[in-house]
């Protein structure tokens, strides 16, 4: 890391997102949201050493539903993405293409 590099110690993100399908595996009903840009560069910075497949542990929120899973980068968009439970999703009344409001907090060990 270079010295003029921030050190990010604690990391709370929240933002609106448009949950979208993954088309490679389209029919086991994958759902994601892309987290922005500079979240996603917070959270790069923030959690050191990734773990397996460039993951990064954190807790989320979305409506009245929480939860600890992560998040994994995805080269062509640049950026991390959430996989959205089914359970979440039914129990928030999540639709494909229907922005949704989401909180996730970085997850240290």
């Amino acid at each position: 890391m270079d010295e003029d590099d921030p050190v990010v110690t604690e990391l709370d993100g929240d933002f609106e997102a448009q949950p979208w399908q993954w088309d490679a595996r389209r029919s086991d009903g994958w759902i994601f949201v892309s987290l922005p840009e500079e979240l996603s560069d917070d959270l790069r910075l923030a959690a050191g050493e990734p773990r397996g497949f460039g993951s990064v542990r954190v807790g989320v929120r979305l409506g009245g539903s929480a939860w600890e899973t992560s998040v994994f980068p995805d080269k062509e968009r640049g950026v991390f993405v959430l996989p959205l439970k089914k359970a979440v999703r039914v129990a928030e009344g999540v639709e494909v293409g229907e922005p949704v409001r989401v909180a996730v907090r970085l997850l240290r060990g």
